[in-house]
């Protein structure tokens, strides 16, 4: 199995309007090729020796991973949470031609 130079990360945020925001500003400074957001998330986790159940809003965010570490510095500064959630996952596979418009897209510049 090969790697490919493409990574969906993970990130989750508060509510829509943050989401979008943060979306909005990846794809702009061409760190994202696309971001879907997916509502009525429901996480469950631990912070500060409490458990914790909340509602959020799931960035799927499509990218390479040369972009990585500018991506996760953007999410950083734009986030609310003082530890947003942050993870990648390198593609083994995925669909030739959505691949190529993912690398196209993050490459294109305006004239």
């Amino acid at each position: 199995m090969s790697h490919l130079p493409h990574q969906v990360v993970l990130s989750t945020c508060p509510d829509m309007p943050t989401a979008q925001r943060i979306a909005t500003e990846l794809v702009s400074r061409r760190l994202a090729a696309c971001v879907n957001l997916v509502p009525d998330v429901t996480s469950v986790y631990r912070w500060e020796d409490q458990i914790h159940t909340d509602a959020e809003i799931l960035m799927v965010i499509k990218t390479d991973k040369s972009r990585y570490p500018a991506l996760e510095a953007a999410v950083r500064e734009l986030h609310p949470y003082e530890l947003p959630e942050i993870v990648a996952v390198t593609l083994d596979n995925g669909s030739a031609g959505y691949l190529r418009w993912i690398t196209s897209t993050l490459e294109e510049t305006t004239p």
